[in-house]
C-alpha cells in the first residue's frame, strides 16, 4: 500500500493517460494542471530525461528546502547516494520505456526516515516521452540537522499497473535481424 499522495499521483496520471491526446499511453506535458496537485505542489518535481540520467527544470519549495538547494538544471541523480544512482536511473527508464508509473522507495538522512518518490513519464513539447513528473511523499516528517547530507538512499523500485507499451522483441525480415 502506497502513501495517500504516492496513489493520488498514480491515479491522476493513470486518468490523464487514458484521454485522446495521450499517444502510447503517454499523456503531454501541457495535460498536466498543476493546480490538480493541490497541496502536494510544493514535493513535486519536473525533468527532462538525458540518457540514463534527467535535468530537473522545475522542483517545488518543499523539495529544495529538503535538499538544501536551488535544483534547477541539477541532474536528478546527483540527489541520490553514488550506489543508489544504478537503480534510480533504471526507474527513470523504465517509467518511460513501459509508459506506467514507478515508485522508488527511499531512506532519508541519518534517521533513515522513509519517502516514496513516484516517477511518471510525460510528453515534452516535441511529441516524445522525454520528461518525468515526481514527486516525494514521507512516510513521516523529516527532521533533518542543518548539516545533515541530503542525498536519498533508494531501497527498491516498483513498477505499478500493467506496461501500456508492449516490450521489445527481436524481428526478422529474410533471415536478417532488422529490429
Amino acid at each position: 500500500m502506497f502513501h495517500p499522495d504516492t496513489q493520488f499521483l498514480i491515479d491522476h496520471w493513470a486518468g490523464l493517460s487514458r484521454q485522446t491526446h495521450a499517444r502510447a499511453g503517454i499523456p503531454e506535458r501541457s495535460a498536466l494542471r498543476p493546480d490538480a496537485l493541490g497541496l502536494r505542489l510544493p514535493r513535486v518535481f519536473v525533468a527532462e530525461r538525458t540518457g540514463d540520467d534527467a535535468v530537473i527544470r522545475l522542483a517545488g519549495s518543499w523539495i529544495e528546502t529538503f535538499h538544501g538547494e536551488t535544483l534547477k538544471n541539477s541532474a536528478l541523480l546527483s540527489l541520490w547516494h553514488v550506489p543508489s544512482r544504478p537503480l534510480v536511473a533504471a526507474a527513470l527508464n523504465q517509467t518511460a520505456r513501459e509508459a506506467r508509473p514507478v515508485v522508488v522507495v527511499a531512506l532519508a538522512g541519518a534517521s533513515l526516515d522513509q519517502i516514496e518518490i513516484v516517477l511518471v513519464p510525460l510528453r515534452g513539447p516535441d511529441g516524445d516521452a522525454d520528461r518525468v513528473l515526481g514527486l516525494y511523499a514521507p512516510m513521516a516528517t523529516l527532521g533533518l540537522a542543518k548539516d545533515e547530507p541530503r542525498l536519498l538512499t533508494a531501497r527498491v523500485s516498483v513498477s505499478v499497473g500493467e506496461a501500456a507499451r508492449a516490450p521489445l522483441a527481436l524481428a526478422a525480415v529474410d533471415g536478417r535481424r532488422i529490429a
